[in-house]
């Protein structure tokens, strides 16, 4: 028979018809995962590399298909059954072995039985019962299970644990791979599997060296070599198995490391962090929207350099820090600063610091040059700010300039937002953050909100009062989407010509009107390249690079190829980026462990069915929740570990869920509406 085996290591084929009813895990047979299952099949791999698991039998997906349909165990089950047991002396663990389970696209983590501490030959023909039943079981509860799949029983001796757990060969939040993490309880580790309790929590470097450790409920310290020889497993698994592993472990009463269980990681792997702490918060305004590259072209490089100006100048940070950080970048589209610059810190200095008098110099000298920026930056930001307007007045109409003109105005832009955008970050040195104040968007929903009474059409409305552009993304297009329904705030906060925050925000304006006219340049130059069919589009201007644009515009013979990037997921509050280019979130920053599954937003359901779309908060991770799952807008519990099976099941069905979050019943109480973020452990409520 021909097997459609799936890359991950699992298969979905029928089981075979003539396959024997039993085979060992030491036997060649068991690595046919068609006929002892992937579970079973791991554990024989494992086996005959070296691998230390416990020995055992499978009764085999042949044998199921017909216990399932009441035949009685075969003889040859029975006679493995002893000479296991030593004729009933010893107690076993009997658990599924499915051909769906432990695969690399879905674990289906807890969702067939396992059968724990069985004796005697009438409580292993239940287990073995209740096993085969669980398929049904599993398929109630899920869209993808028929309950038919092929199914092998897995059967070894119970392991006398002194200690036990999960191993993971990649942080499975983060999906770091320069991170292992081990959870660990006393004894075995079904408590912590089942979500019982969360264990002591160890984060490791390659090498096995503890980075970091958090004590939990039901935890055991682990020793040094206990660690390393963890690590070292870590690494054989991933040899065998080609890539990280999920491990269930267990040390023996002798101190011996047992394989119970290996798996392939269902977490994304994204590389080693490196580099200072990035998010997209303080550029989040400005752009809300995910970047083509013409537009990061456009507008990015302006606002690093005059990051670069403002910190210099202002004096809060060291040249060779600002040299050496990316100041602003883009992942995804997505466009992040430097948080461990643009961010005052309150950090306790160490001996080194505190001993070495130069960083007091540089906060006094930095405090310094703020206090005399605060007396002249008024000025200044007045003057930039007429100069910036007659700059935008002197833009003739763009249907009367040249192509090459055009691509002029796009570079001559860029300078002026330069200096707009350093003079705002200097602003931002000076405003009070608890102060009331106009802002731009209050007074573009006033302006936009009368304007539509007035029955203005949005064209109409931008140009007598471009001050509506502050409701709108800047995007290279036809014209800037306004909001549909908006409604004028009631009143205005207090604010006045020389009010640092009002200066500001006239500042972000003329951003944004400067960001406008390289758009509509950019635009205009799209629309007359589609007309002389070097573009299929005007929209695809904006999937081709600056100065690509700039050389096809001065070589008609030039050919285009423009490449619109399909946005990532939006980037995480805090994250590193990692050698691969990926963001690897910052954890550890809010009261929960997020447990993965991005972010999600919704009321508040304590109890059971909960409604589509809600966020259910629980005491702690109940197995029984499984298939509520997919109706769920986020997941928090009060207990358990990331590693739980109700944890990497919500994980994987996409839903954001935090655990370990003490109190959140009281916390948020039903129909508060909170939004969860499966990265960071925050769970934070909406304001309306």
């Amino acid at each position: 028979m021909v097997s459609a085996t799936s890359t991950d290591g699992g298969s979905r084929a029928a089981p075979p018809t003539d396959g024997p009813p039993v085979v060992a895990l030491d036997d060649g047979a068991a690595t046919d995962d068609r006929l002892t299952g992937a579970k079973a099949s791991a554990l024989a791999r494992a086996s005959a590399q070296g691998l230390p698991i416990v020995p055992g039998f499978v009764i085999t997906t042949t044998a199921v298909e017909r216990l399932a349909d009441g035949a009685p165990l075969p003889d040859e089950v029975l006679a493995a059954w002893g000479e296991l047991t030593g004729d009933g002396r010893r107690s076993l663990v009997v658990r599924s072995s499915s051909t769906v389970e432990d695969l690399g696209d879905s674990s289906m983590a807890g969702r067939f039985e396992s059968v724990v501490g069985v004796d005697g030959p009438e409580e292993f023909r239940r287990a073995v019962d209740v096993v085969i039943a669980s398929r049904e079981t599993a398929a109630a509860g899920s869209d993808t299970l028929t309950g038919r799949e092929p199914l092998a029983v897995l059967v070894q001796p119970l392991l006398d644990a002194r200690s036990g757990g999960v191993l993971f060969g990649i942080d499975p939040v983060s999906g770091r791979e320069d991170r292992l993490v081990v959870a660990a309880v006393s004894g075995g580790p079904d408590r912590l599997v089942s979500g019982d309790v969360d264990g002591d929590r160890y984060e490791l470097d390659r090498s096995g060296r503890r980075t970091d450790v958090t004590r939990g409920d039901g935890g055991v310290r682990l020793r040094r070599p206990q660690l390393q020889a963890l690590a070292d497993l870590a690494r054989r698994t991933a040899r065998v198995f080609g890539g990280p592993q999920d491990v269930e472990w267990a040390f023996d009463e002798q101190g011996r490391l047992r394989l119970l269980q290996s798996r392939p990681v269902t977490a994304e792997g994204r590389g080693r962090p490196v580099g200072p702490v990035l998010g997209p918060g303080p550029v989040a305004e400005t752009f809300p929207e995910p970047l083509q590259p013409l537009e990061a072209d456009l507008w990015l490089p302006p606002l690093r350099e005059a990051l670069r100006h403002a910190l210099l100048l202002a004096g809060t940070a060291d040249r060779a820090a600002v040299d050496d950080s990316p100041l602003v970048t883009v992942l995804g589209g997505w466009p992040a600063v430097d948080l461990d610059l643009l961010e005052s810190r309150q950090e306790t200095p160490r001996l080194r610091e505190r001993l070495d008098p130069r960083p007091r110099l540089r906060r006094l000298r930095a405090s310094w040059r703020v206090g005399r920026l605060r007396s002249a930056l008024p000025l200044l930001a007045r003057d930039v700010l007429d100069s910036t307007d007659h700059v935008l007045g002197g833009v003739p109409p763009l249907g009367d300039l040249s192509d090459r003109q055009l691509v002029a105005v796009l570079h001559r832009v860029q300078p002026a937002l330069r200096s707009v955008h350093a003079h705002e970050v200097l602003m931002g040195m000076l405003v009070d953050p608890a102060a009331p104040r106009l802002t731009g968007v209050s007074a573009a929903l006033r302006v936009l909100a009368r304007s539509r009474q007035a029955g203005l059409t949005d064209a109409e409305i931008v140009a007598a009062n471009p001050v509506v552009l502050a409701l709108a993304a800047p995007r290279i297009c036809a014209g800037p989407q306004l909001p549909s329904d908006v409604d004028a705030p009631d009143s205005a906060p207090p604010g006045d010509e020389t009010d640092a925050g009002l200066l500001r925000e006239a500042l972000r304006l003329r951003v944004r009107w400067l960001q406008e006219v390289s758009a509509r340049a950019a635009w205009t130059l799209g629309e007359r390249l589609t007309a002389a069919g070097r573009l299929g589009g005007a929209e695809q201007i904006r999937g081709i690079r600056l100065a690509d644009l700039a050389a096809a515009v001065h070589d008609p013979d030039q050919v285009l190829r423009p490449l619109l990037e399909e946005p990532g997921e939006p980037l995480p509050a805090r994250f590193r980026e990692s050698d691969t280019g990926r963001p690897v979130p910052v954890t550890g920053t809010s009261g929960g462990t997020g447990a993965g599954g991005g972010s999600g937003t919704g009321p508040v359901h304590h109890g059971e069915d909960p409604p589509e779309g809600s966020v259910l908060v629980v005491r702690t991770l109940d197995p029984s929740l499984a298939p509520v799952l997919p109706r769920l807008a986020g997941l928090v519990a009060e207990t358990g570990s990331v590693l739980a099976h109700l944890a990497i099941l919500a994980r994987e069905s996409g839903v954001p869920t935090v655990v370990g979050y003490s109190g959140a019943l009281d916390q948020f109480p039903p129909g508060t509406t909170v939004r969860v973020d499966g990265d960071t452990g925050a769970v934070e409520e909406e304001t309306s």
